[in-house]
Formats: C-alpha cells, sequence, structure tokens
C-alpha cells in the first residue's frame, strides 16, 4: 500500500536532494546570499576575500569545537580545513545551535553555560548573516505555490508559517537563527505529533501591511510623573517579581526592531535579574528570625540628571534548600487552540514543560488539562517519579480547535482542588498565547474566578509563547490576580530559566500582598518620581487593608525599586505639577526637626503564605551628601542601566540626558561575576537597540 506524500514534503525533499546532489549547487546558493537584499534592519555584510574566516581565527576554532563535541551536522563542505565566507560560517553555526536546543530538551545540563555562551556571541557577531539564511529558505519555499489539491487546513499552516514567527531556537540574548535547508529534514521538533513541521527561526518578522495578521495586545502604560511632597508626600505600590516584558522585549529587538512603547514595563526589565542582596536575618532580639525577605536601600546621583537623586529599594527572598521545599501539586493548563499552531507555541510549550517535569520529586504531583473547543483532563494527578507517563502525556498533544479559555481554567482549578495538598504548594501553570476567545472569556469574568481560587489556596502561573496574536495585557493581569508571576518564554533556554534555574521562585511563594509605602520629608525631598509599576500603583489607604490583594514573593526571588528624586532647594530642568500653595499644612521649611537627616521612610506589609493578617517592616534612608569618590554599588549602577535602557525604548519624558553609551557604561561598570550571562546578554541589546534606533533616526 502505499501513501500520498504532501506537496509541501515533497518540495522540502527536492531542495535537499539538489544540494546534497549538487554541493556546487548548494555552494553557490550560500555564496549568492552576499547579493541578496538585506532586511532595512540589518547590516549587508562585506562580500570581499578578507570577509573570510580562517581555520586559525578563534571564532573559527570556537565553532569547529562546539562541531566535534556535540555532533553538529556540517552542511558546508570543506569545514575545518579551508577558509570560509561569512555565509557559509552562519549555515555551520546555525546547525550548531539547533544541535545544542535538541541536546537541552533532553538534558538542560547537557550543554556547558561557557558553550552557551560561545553560541550566544557568535550569533550575535554574524546576525546579519543568519537573517540572509533565513530569506533565502523562505525564496526558496515561496518557488513552490501550495498546491490546489492540498487539505484547506494544510494550506492554512503553509501560510500561516510565512506569515507568523517560528520558534527562535537560539539561546538567550542570541539572534534567533534560520535552520540550513537540510536542517530542515534532519532537526525536527522534540513532539512526535509535530513531525511534518518546520523548527526554523526567522531573524526579522515580515512586513505587516497594517494590522494584519498582527493582533498582539498591550495594556497602555503611562510613564509615572514627578510629585511635589509637599502634596503628595506618601507613594504606594505594590511589588511585581513578573519577567515577562524583558523576554518579550529581547524576542523584538533579536527578530530586528524596536519593541512597541507599551510592550516596555521598565519594573519587569529591572526584575528580570537578581541582584546581590543579603539574605535575610532575624532581629537581635530574635522576634524576627521568620522573616522570609531583607530590605536593602542605597542612594545615588541620578545617571541621566546628575542634580536629581536615585533610591534603590531592594528586597531579597529568603533561599529554599530542595529538602525543605514543600511537595507540590501543580495543575498544567495547556491550551491547544488552532492559535497555538505554530512552532514557537505548541511545540516550544511541550519542549518547556519537559524541562520542569524533568525536575520533579516523587513528592510532586502533576495533572494536565488542556483546552480548545471543549476542556479535557489528559493526565490525572501523577507522581512525580512517574516522568515517562507525563512526558508521554505531553508529546501526545496537538493543536486545534476554538479557544475555551475560561472553561479550561475552570476544569484546572477543579483537579488542583481535588489532589490539594494542605501543606504544600498548590499551583496552576496556565500556557497560552492569551486569546481566548470562547466560554468565560471576559477579563471580569476570568479576574473573577481566578480570586475566588486563590483566597483557596490555589496559585497561577501564566507562560506566554508565541507572536501575532499575543494578549499580553491580558496574561499580566491573570497572573496578577492570582498570586502568581508571568513569564514569557521566546526560546527553550529561556524555558530553562524560567522552570528550571528560578524554579523556587517561580513555584514556591514565601511572602503574598507585598506593599511598598514610602514617605518623604518635604525638609529634604520637593518632588519624587517612582521609575516604572504604573500598574501596580495602589491608593494609600490600601496600604494597612489586609483585604487588598499585591504582589507575592517567590523563594530567592530579588525585587528592586527605584525612586528618582529632586532634593529642597534644586533648580531642576524638570517641570513639576503647578499646584496653589496649602493653607493649612506646613511646608518643608517650617516642618517639625523630628526627622532630622531623614530623607525618607520605607513600609512593607506582608502576609506570610497561609497567613490572612499582614506584618510590618519599617526602614528609614538618611539624607547622607554623596561625596565626589563615592562610587555606586553595582547593583544599582546595573538596576540604573536597565531603567536608562527602558526609558530610552520608552522614549520617555524623564529621560534627561540618557543615551545609549550611558547605558553600556553603567551596565559594563555593573555586570559584575555574571554566573549566568544574563548581564552580558543584556549588553548585547543594547549594542543592538543602538543600531536599531541608529538606522530608524528615532523612536516612533
Amino acid at each position: 500500500m502505499s501513501y500520498p506524500i504532501p506537496s509541501k514534503m515533497w518540495q522540502r525533499v527536492s531542495i535537499v536532494v539538489l544540494l546534497l546532489l549538487i554541493p556546487s549547487v548548494g555552494i553557490a546558493i550560500l555564496r549568492q546570499s552576499a547579493t541578496v537584499a538585506v532586511p532595512a534592519n540589518q547590516t549587508p555584510p562585506s562580500s570581499t576575500p578578507t570577509s573570510s574566516i580562517l581555520p586559525n581565527h578563534p571564532d573559527y576554532q570556537a565553532l569547529q569545537a562546539l562541531v566535534q563535541k556535540y555532533s553538529c551536522v556540517v552542511p558546508v563542505q570543506n569545514f575545518g580545513t579551508l577558509p570560509l565566507t561569512r555565509a557559509e560560517f552562519a549555515t555551520v553555526l546555525n546547525a550548531c545551535v539547533n544541535r545544542s536546543n535538541e541536546l537541552i530538551a533532553t538534558d538542560p545540563k547537557i550543554v556547558t553555560q561557557g558553550d552557551m555562551k560561545t553560541l550566544q556571541r557568535l550569533q550575535s557577531e554574524f546576525a546579519p548573516e543568519l537573517a540572509i539564511l533565513r530569506n533565502q529558505i523562505d525564496e526558496l519555499e515561496a518557488g513552490s505555490p501550495v498546491t490546489p489539491t492540498q487539505a484547506p487546513r494544510e494550506r492554512t499552516q503553509a501560510e500561516s508559517t510565512r506569515k507568523t514567527q517560528p520558534v527562535p531556537t537560539a539561546p538567550p540574548l542570541s539572534i534567533p537563527s534560520g535552520s540550513s535547508v537540510q536542517d530542515q529534514v534532519s532537526n525536527r521538533p522534540v513532539s512526535p505529533t509535530r513531525q511534518t513541521r518546520s523548527t526554523i527561526g526567522r531573524v526579522a518578522p515580515e512586513p505587516q501591511t497594517g494590522s494584519r495578521f498582527n493582533t498582539e495586545n498591550y495594556n497602555r502604560i503611562d510613564d509615572n510623573p514627578f510629585h511635589r511632597v509637599g502634596n503628595e508626600p506618601l507613594s504606594t505600590f505594590s511589588i511585581d517579581v513578573d519577567t515577562a516584558s524583558y523576554s518579550n522585549v529581547r524576542r523584538f529587538i533579536t527578530q530586528g526592531e524596536l519593541p512597541p512603547k507599551d510592550a516596555v514595563r521598565i519594573e519587569e526589565l529591572i526584575n528580570y535579574f537578581t541582584y546581590n542582596y543579603p539574605q535575610p536575618k532575624g532581629d537581635a532580639d530574635g522576634r524576627q528570625s521568620q522573616r522570609p525577605f531583607s530590605v536593602t536601600t542605597e542612594l545615588a546621583a541620578a545617571p541621566w540628571n546628575p542634580q536629581h537623586k536615585l533610591v534603590q529599594v531592594g528586597l531579597q527572598g529568603k533561599r529554599l534548600e530542595s529538602e525543605t521545599l514543600p511537595p507540590s501539586n501543580l495543575v498544567f493548563l495547556i491550551d491547544v487552540s488552532g492559535s497555538m499552531d505554530d512552532p514557537n507555541k505548541l511545540p516550544l510549550v511541550q519542549q518547556s514543560l519537559k524541562l520542569l517535569v524533568n525536575k520533579l520529586r516523587p513528592e510532586d504531583r502533576v495533572s494536565l488539562v488542556v483546552y480548545a473547543g471543549n476542556a479535557g483532563l489528559v493526565l490525572p494527578a501523577t507522581p512525580g517519579s512517574q516522568k515517562s507517563k507525563i512526558l508521554a502525556a505531553i508529546d501526545r498533544l496537538e493543536a486545534g480547535g476554538s479557544t475555551a479559555g475560561g472553561q479550561g481554567i475552570e476544569l484546572a482549578y477543579k483537579i488542583a482542588k481535588q489532589s490539594f495538598l494542605k501543606s504544600g504548594n498548590n499551583r496552576v501553570i496556565l500556557a497560552t498565547d492569551g486569546d481566548f476567545n470562547v466560554g468565560v472569556s471576559s477579563d471580569a469574568e476570568l479576574t473573577r474566578l481566578i480570586e475566588q481560587k486563590r483566597d483557596q489556596g490555589i496559585f497561577l502561573t501564566v507562560l506566554g509563547f508565541g507572536t501575532g496574536n499575543y494578549k499580553d495585557g491580558k496574561m499580566e493581569q491573570l497572573a496578577d490576580k492570582g498570586n502568581g508571576n508571568y513569564a514569557y518564554i521566546d526560546t527553550l533556554l529561556e524555558a530553562k530559566k524560567v522552570l528550571v534555574n528560578d524554579l523556587r521562585g517561580t513555584l514556591f511563594t514565601i511572602a503574598k500582598d507585598v506593599k511598598i509605602q514610602v514617605e518623604f520629608n518635604p525638609a529634604k525631598v520637593q518632588a519624587y518620581r517612582l521609575i516604572g509599576y504604573e500598574n501596580r500603583l495602589l491608593q494609600n489607604q490600601d496600604f494597612n487593608d489586609d483585604k487588598k490583594d499585591a504582589g507575592d514573593i517567590g523563594a530567592g526571588h530579588s525585587v528592586t525599586a527605584l525612586y528618582e528624586i529632586i532634593p529642597t532647594g534644586t533648580k531642576s530642568d524638570v517641570k513639576l505639577p503647578e499646584i496653589d500653595p496649602l493653607r493649612y499644612q506646613r511646608s518643608g521649611e517650617t516642618a517639625s526637626d523630628a526627622a532630622g537627616n531623614e530623607l525618607m521612610q520605607v513600609k512593607l506589609r506582608y502576609k506570610l503564605p497561609q497567613d490572612s493578617t499582614s506584618q510590618l517592616i519599617t526602614q528609614t534612608i538618611q539624607d547622607d551628601d554623596l561625596r565626589a569618590d563615592q562610587i555606586p554599588s553595582t547593583n544599582l549602577r546595573f538596576a540604573a542601566a536597565v531603567a536608562t535602557f527602558g526609558m530610552l525604548l520608552r522614549d520617555s519624558e524623564y529621560k534627561g540626558n540618557a543615551n545609549f553609551d550611558l547605558v553600556m557604561k553603567l551596565a559594563t561598570q555593573g555586570k559584575g561575576e555574571d554566573q549566568e550571562g544574563y548581564r552580558g546578554e543584556f549588553i548585547r541589546l543594547v549594542e543592538q537597540s543602538k543600531g536599531l534606533m541608529t538606522r530608524t533616526g528615532s523612536r516612533e
């Protein structure tokens, strides 16, 4: 019996056979890339002989070592012995990136951190060639139109693959790359149900016409303004440990475009990184030995406006050892609707969850719920020791149908309640692009449901995937109301960061409803501005209201907030709000000296996960004069670098004299040890952003 082979597969097999049987044709295609039109956001590489990479070049030798170490498929002849053009080098590099991601999917530790950094560095250096390689693949694929006999669903998938962004399979902070033609056949997605889909990634998105094919949604953000202390001495907000904005911004930049302003939430950029804050300690009398986090403050000149001062407030969550972690009752809630039918969505979800499954302990339980046209239970509560059973259930997932998001969430919470662990960690992990359109879909209905379950001790973690129809605003709101966190996963290595490296902080809450209230001394401060946290602001009376929901801190999480303040008596170039003087209030000059040299008082309220009554922490910051030789800590310099970067991306009216060179200087000075390479990745993103801004002329 014979089976028809889809025309799409015939097309790809034909291309591969052509390149394998006639090597000169393949090499000609690669060499031709120097004359192919380069995307507007890329700089064309030189095609002169001087652009060739010799075998004794450090980059060549580094790539050759990776090829040998990880058995990468080399699609270019004479690699290792003869010089390569930059296009040929990029092809080998991309094959090695795909190979490393395959290995990481099976064992997160198999590719060393040093090799990951090497791949990231090489991808950054060869970004233009990788972009051209992707365009070559697109042109070859476009040469064979979809046949009329092709099934409508298959035809739709083929079209959407060209219109949306497939999985960027490169390591984080690296430039997403396109696969070689051979890799389209040899490097298949991990999920066996996706064997006819390509894993190639694109460097730059296909130009959009108006809003066609792109319905991504971001809630509007207006920068926090300056407030006069004489009229508004209190500032109150909820902490935020979400990191989705940073990885989403990275996705835009590595694709060769600046992110939308409203996609840039500065506090999430800052809190993507960990800071060297001390672990919490008890008071001298021992009464506060159970405090779950430490509080660190620092004062320095604001880098973008030296007339102003920058105040850093840092919280460090207590680290928990593996043996002290409570058992987990996890319900994976997976969106398998038609909108998830792209390689950077469901296949990446499957690979990401496998990383988490590999970290489960025998005492942990996992359930699997899916939703599309209807919601269904794929896997009942299963012990973490039965990993093969859990992984097999994940592999069986396929996308198709409309999105009954509300029904899926209801079922997931029902399953979580049935397996509830009284002294454990009960959590629903939602993986989706946020495109709910069937069932309980309004934001109000969903948030009420999630708030109700939150109060019953079941928290929510939201993992965002995909591009084109991504609903960032809705997903952030769901995680906020569910006492959980929100991350955007654009690569498998970002999944490793969230679900392996930061597993304790992602899954184990040590303090909930954490609020900060700052009171400024009008004798020392005339105006202040909270940087970021625009959608986390609270009313002043909410601080003492234990019924008011706020942010949560996970084990080992660090949280950073920055205030820009204008000292009293300083003539600033920032326009402050004009408010008539208050008749019955004392001005800063006539206020009591009871506060002495205090600049501000910081108060924090939090609840332990099982408590309903909050506890209070109070700390003052003194107005120490800044000496010329006073050097800010690496914590403050790096946080200031990220904040400056965010203001530039948002084109904030408060960015002062900030520029990308200032960001680079601060980030380099504050890089520190950087064991995971995240800060080095940030520096490369800044370099790319500077190039994008230069080419576009300004921040649109």
